[in-house]
């Protein structure tokens, strides 16, 4: 009803006025009938397509999780087993290296030695050739210095006594007398 039609019912002094609908004691069984069947047919939505959807879901996230969380502790034991497979890889890598070191340490020490022994013996044998050299030199020289010995004597002696003398007499005293000085 429009408000016009209130305004002129109250005008005209008649009490016909409606009260509001909800509050309307005459439409309660209705009302109520209505609002069984609303909820009826929407608990059955529920109970029927929503909620086994819904539990779907729900199971098919729970059971998502469970693989998810199945792989990732298989992955985190093969990564275990990984690095435990790396961790003896690097010490036989290590040992490896450390044997290889060893043995080129023992050969290089090897080769060393026998090097030196070939140095050592080139060393002695040019030692030994400078010795026979210097030994030469060294008869050489005193050959000379008995000579320069001769001559200085005799000219020593011509000179102080003035009177010549042979050299072979010169050679044959300076002789005697290195075999006495020694």
């Amino acid at each position: 009803m429009s408000g016009l039609t209130i305004m002129m019912a109250a005008a005209s002094g008649t009490k016909d006025v409606q009260t509001f609908a909800p509050l309307d004691t005459s439409t309660f069984p209705s009302q109520l009938f209505w609002l069984f069947l609303t909820f009826g047919v929407l608990l059955f939505l529920l109970a029927k397509v929503l909620l086994p959807r819904l539990g779907g879901i729900l199971e098919e996230r729970s059971n998502r999780i469970a693989d998810d969380l199945d792989t990732a502790s298989r992955m985190q034991r093969e990564a275990e087993l990984a690095g435990k497979a790396y961790e003896q890889s690097l010490s036989d890598a290590r040992a490896k290296a450390h044997n290889v070191a060893e043995t080129t340490r023992a050969s290089v020490n090897v080769e060393l030695e026998a090097e030196m022994q070939i140095a050592d013996e080139e060393t002695a044998r040019q030692m030994a050739r400078a010795e026979t050299k210097i030994q030469a030199m060294r008869e050489k020289a005193l050959a000379n210095v008995d000579e320069i010995a001769s001559e200085t004597a005799k000219a020593l002696v011509e000179h102080l006594y003035s009177k010549k003398i042979s050299i072979v007499t010169v050679r044959k005293t300076v002789k005697r007398l290195a075999i006495k000085t020694g």
